[in-house]
């Protein structure tokens, strides 16, 4: 692998990253554009790092790089998750998952699997944007509820 291809994978790493990010900081989320650049740009180093520590014949290696990422990140995620202010909302659910696909994303870059990180991250980037839709699905079932106050039949 030349210097020209690892220069590559990590700068399209960063900005794929960076893209994620992108809609966490529009939303005020702790995690946002520089954290999950930095996510996916780490993910991408420790797998060109056992690639390349291998000439680029180690799926061992690489495979034992990917768990340690999917571990690492998993801590970080789960940083992200706080209790809300009642007993069974918890928020910071989407910024983990978001730093998941940040990580999972930059490992793809570090392998070089273009379609799997323009598919990746053009779904995810979807799922993202889909935020007014679920907004408005959960109003909605605020206003189908029943009076608080009626007694159920029996």
């Amino acid at each position: 692998m030349t210097n020209h291809d690892v220069v590559f994978r990590l700068i399209v790493a960063v900005c794929v990253g960076a893209l994620i990010g992108l809609d966490r900081e529009l939303r005020h989320k702790p995690a946002g554009l520089r954290t999950m650049a930095l996510v996916s740009l780490g993910s991408a180093v420790f797998v060109l790092t056992a690639i390349d520590s291998a000439d680029g014949q180690s799926h061992d290696a690489t495979s034992r790089a990917i768990q340690g990422v999917v571990t690492g990140v998993g801590f970080l995620g789960a940083g992200a998750i706080l209790r809300g202010d009642t007993e069974i909302s918890v928020r910071g659910m989407t910024t983990a998952a978001s730093i998941w696909l940040a990580a999972a994303s930059g490992i793809a870059c570090g392998l070089a699997q273009w379609p799997l990180v323009a598919t990746a991250v053009g779904l995810g980037l979807l799922v993202l944007v889909l935020a007014p839709v679920e907004r408005i699905i959960h109003n909605r079932r605020k206003t189908d509820r029943p009076d608080a106050g009626a007694t159920p039949e029996a």
